[in-house]
């Protein structure tokens, strides 16, 4: 599960054209830039999209309402965002002029609808739970067509941390559909980003032109090409030769390609956490003993070095909540590497010869790394681990199923943004995407507290409980917190403007260009 981070950091498919690059590196007008992706996108619409390829494309085909980098908000489609003083409704103001991709208007009705269809829990949007509060729904009104006024049941101070998350859709689209999710107007989608859609086509690319009227002025590029690259070998070899111009990177392939000298690397912080999850519909990791047993029978560093190279691209992570999350905390059980303590665990919980199922993405090399270590370091323990290596699509798909019994582990990554009630989706009893299958009221109720309660410091000893509770009941283990790595021909400039930032590799490819 991935949501664009509240937080950033410092037809035929063409290669781009053109002579080399004059010494001065200035921009020309023009060009393609070709990026690989590791899948087809899911549902080209903002609503539903939780993965990181399906977020990276619409990330260019939608524009947000605001943006939140490192603390400081900027406005995108809002002009304005006004807060009233007993703190239950926000105005919000759009930019005039502000246009479709179809070239129609922009308006508050298709701000009004955006937000309506979230709330319509008959078009199943994740982000519905955001926007509840103690099952009381916000409301959203219409003011004029530059204004909308929303609504809140109760004094949130998880709001603004939301709206960063949600991009709209186009009324005169959409409206009248039943199962927006599953609509055929997503495959060809209309938006309002910095590119707009041309072509798809499945298991090999989706092409994006330029948007003259995008509201941040035109871009420099004529267009974007999301190449779909399964095979990260097969990805890399055809970055080397040109072919791909941008994609993300595993640690591992980092020097050699660095060594190169024909990328600009970027690594940053992308506020991500890798963990390993326990799936409590299966008997076996139901008793807590054996899930903290095999935490104390991992060595993590070892664990980091063995998928990532070095602790330079992932530092060891103890909580749920990344360090650049609001209230992340460190004052948590860490489980340090101890082989006896193991197995006097699985001796008090009357378990021996245990046998589990690891799933695991088979394209991801850190993931087979890890699954290896796994298997090799819980003999140690008297544990038996069976790899399940999956397809990319398979394994998200039997994730999303609530009553998947087909594995006992499975490794995941998440990057959730700086307000920490974005993490609920992912660990209250009843969300989709709470893999664990964990259930439990009290921890329930921490989440819908830490939602609403105003007070920093009382708000920050609610989500510390919240981070010791998943800790001592070892539903995550969380391995470490990664670093984003991408590589970029240098060719093409404009990287630091565009801003490197989590999941969408970067926020806004309008500054790209090609020297």
């Amino acid at each position: 599960m991935l949501v664009v981070s509240a937080c950033g950091s410092k037809g035929s498919q063409e290669t781009p054209g053109g002579t080399s690059a004059p010494e001065t590196g200035a921009p020309k007008e023009g060009g393609n830039l070709i990026m690989a992706v590791q899948d087809d996108p899911k549902a080209m619409n903002p609503l539903y999209a939780g993965d990181r390829v399906t977020l990276t494309i619409n990330q260019t085909l939608y524009a947000p309402f605001i943006k939140i980098n490192d603390g400081k908000t900027t406005y995108a489609l809002a002009e304005s965002l006004t807060r009233s003083e007993d703190n239950l409704k926000y105005t919000m103001k759009l930019r005039s002029g502000l246009t479709w991709h179809d070239g129609e208007k922009l308006t508050a009705d298709d701000v009004v609808f955006t937000f309506n269809s979230i709330l319509d829990e008959k078009q199943h949007s994740f982000f519905r739970s955001y926007f509840v509060f103690d099952n009381k729904p916000m409301k959203v009104n219409k003011v004029d067509d530059l204004t909308v006024e929303f609504i809140l049941p109760e004094v949130t101070a998880a709001f603004e941390g939301a709206l960063v998350q949600v991009s709209p859709i186009p009324k005169h689209i959409f409206e009248g559909e039943a199962d927006i999710e599953k609509s055929s107007k997503n495959e060809a989608p209309v938006g309002s980003g910095s590119f707009k859609f041309k072509e798809y086509r499945p298991g090999e690319y989706v092409m994006l032109d330029r948007f003259d009227n995008y509201y941040d002025g035109k871009p420099k590029l004529d267009s974007v090409t999301y190449r779909i690259a399964k095979d990260p070998n097969a990805s890399n070899l055809a970055l080397q030769n040109g072919e791909i111009q941008m994609k993300m990177v595993d640690a591992q392939d980092y020097k050699k390609l660095n060594d190169t000298g024909k990328y600009e690397m970027l690594v940053y912080p992308e506020g991500r956490l890798v963990y390993m999850v326990f799936n409590l519909n299966n008997e076996v990791v139901q008793k807590k003993e054996v899930r903290q047993a095999i935490a104390y029978a991992i060595n993590k560093k070892e664990m980091i070095e063995t998928a990532y190279s070095s602790l330079e691209f992932a530092e060891p992570a103890a909580s749920i909540l990344t360090p650049d999350t609001l209230y992340h905390t460190t004052d948590v059980e860490t489980y340090d590497y101890n082989v006896e303590k193991a197995k006097e665990l699985l001796k008090s919980a009357g378990v021996s010869n245990l046998k589990l199922k690891l799933a695991y993405a088979n394209t991801n090399k850190p993931q087979t790394s890890q699954a290896l270590y796994l298997q090799q370091k819980l003999k140690d323990v008297g544990i038996e681990i069976e790899l399940m290596p999956m397809d990319v699509t398979a394994l998200g798909n039997k994730s999303l199923d609530m009553n998947n019994k087909d594995y006992d582990l499975t490794f995941g990554g998440y990057i959730m943004g700086s307000e920490p009630d974005a993490y609920r989706s992912l660990f209250m009893s009843d969300e989709g995407y709470n893999y664990a299958h964990y259930k439990n009221k009290e921890f329930d109720d921490l989440w819908v507290k830490g939602a609403v309660e105003m007070d920093t410091t009382k708000r920050a000893e609610i989500y510390k409980q919240i981070q010791q509770t998943v800790a001592n009941e070892m539903t995550y283990y969380p391995i470490a917190y990664g670093k984003a790595i991408v590589a970029v021909n240098k060719q093409f400039g404009g990287l630091q403007e565009a801003n490197p930032k989590p999941v969408v590799m970067l926020e806004d490819l309008s500054k790209v260009y090609m020297k």
